[in-house]
């Protein structure tokens, strides 16, 4: 009977077993793998990805403190932005490196808690914010007018950056701090560090969902209304793009003047405008116009022209935030999607067809977006890059300033 128990007790510790296994062998270290040198040379890599995360992060901090004119409304989603991926970078980077080189983890299990939930919650973050900034643009070019009206209200963008830390949290740390209480056990090994529901694919693809390909939808969605937005301002023509604004009787004419002695079709507001002002125009003019009526003339175009051309700057400008949003949804998709994909399917086959070299390679391609970010935003900027000339080159940043360069 004592020996029935035995088979017994050897036979339900079988599934257990070979769980374990599984996770064991799916997180072999990268020293079994490779070569000395080439463990030498990865280690490299990763301190060097770590460094300019830390540093081009920072350097979008200090630009916030040193530089007063960066501080309105968008540009503090910069800097949300700038703080999560510096974070990532000080501290969820360094504590990986050993555990990715050695596939052990030597620094206890409250800890690897807590880098867990600084991991999840400042990656997450960081796209949440990609979304709010790319909706920030899209609102600057589509809804100008309103846009510009709420520039110096800064309730609401407080309120939306400290939304994004809230649903960064509420996605993935709940489940990390409490999810081995729930299921009354522990999946993971005493020398491993990775979350509970590592191969949990029904949550893994719901948190993904919202995680990755809800915010690309949303960003590529911003994108090409973007487009779509000058494509319709273009089609319109220059002459009604510069249109200035109906505030005055005489503001009805539009920028593209006609030539004297060009015939062109006038609408039924045109005919009642002009001979509303020849009825006003004094009539002692026999010779010419007078010079009230030339003075007129005058301000009135170079008002257009004036109008014209910030119509014409604003679209250019328009143009640029279109082509950098651009640049970032590649960008986000190329690092995100091998990631996300394959914690999907890693999940779904337990960690058998997917080998982990391949994982890892995809984990540090996520941790690269944070990498990029800092000259994927503000450089597209011109006040962020002469901001980053004023710490980095101070005596060149005096040179341009006293050479009557154009204030930023």
């Amino acid at each position: 009977m004592s020996w029935i128990n035995t088979m017994n007790n050897s036979t339900a510790e079988i599934p257990h077993a070979a769980e374990m296994c599984n996770e064991t062998c799916s997180s072999q270290p990268l020293s079994s793998e490779f070569s000395l040198g080439v463990l030498v040379l990865l280690a490299f890599l990763m301190v060097l990805l770590c460094l300019v995360t830390i540093l081009g992060n920072m350097l979008v901090i200090l630009a916030f403190i040193m530089d007063r004119n960066l501080r309105h409304r968008s540009n503090y989603f910069f800097l949300n932005l700038a703080v999560s991926d510096f974070a990532v970078g000080v501290f969820c980077m360094p504590l990986y490196i050993p555990y990715a080189l050695t596939g052990t983890w030597h620094l206890g299990r409250s800890l690897c808690k807590l880098w867990l939930v600084m991991d999840y919650l400042l990656c997450t973050a960081s796209v949440f914010n990609i979304v709010l900034i790319s909706y920030d643009r899209f609102l600057s070019v589509t809804k100008a007018v309103s846009y510009r009206a709420q520039q110096g209200i800064m309730s609401s963008s407080a309120i939306k950056m400290v939304a994004i830390w809230v649903l960064a949290f509420l996605l993935y740390c709940p489940a990390i701090l409490l999810w081995e209480h729930v299921a009354g056990h522990s999946v993971v090994a005493v020398d491993q560090c990775y979350a509970e529901f590592f191969d949990n694919w029904y949550f893994l693809l719901c948190a993904s969902t919202l995680e990755f390909f809800v915010p690309l939808l949303l960003v590529t969605y911003f994108n090409v209304h973007i487009f779509h937005n000058i494509q319709r301002r273009q089609r319109r023509g220059s002459v009604q793009d510069c249109e200035p604004p109906r505030s005055s009787s005489l503001s009805w004419r539009f920028c593209g003047l006609p030539r004297p002695g060009a015939s062109s079709p006038s609408s039924e507001a045109e005919d009642s405008v002009s001979s509303l002002t020849r009825s006003w125009r004094p009539a002692v003019v026999a010779n010419g116009p007078s010079r009230t009526e030339t003075s007129s003339r005058a301000s009135q175009r170079n008002f257009s022209a004036s109008f014209c051309s910030r119509s014409g700057s604003k679209l250019q400008r328009d143009k640029k935030i279109a082509k950098s949003l651009a640049v970032i949804v590649c960008v986000f998709a190329i690092c995100w999607a091998p990631y996300s994909l394959l914690m999907i399917i890693r999940g779904v086959c337990q960690g058998e067809c997917i080998h982990n070299s391949l994982y890892e390679a995809t984990f540090w391609l996520l941790w690269i977006n944070s990498s990029l970010n800092p000259f994927l935003y503000p450089l597209c900027h011109m006040r962020f890059r002469m901001a980053f000339l004023k710490i980095l080159c101070p005596k060149k940043f005096a040179t341009l300033r006293s050479g009557n360069t154009p204030s930023i």
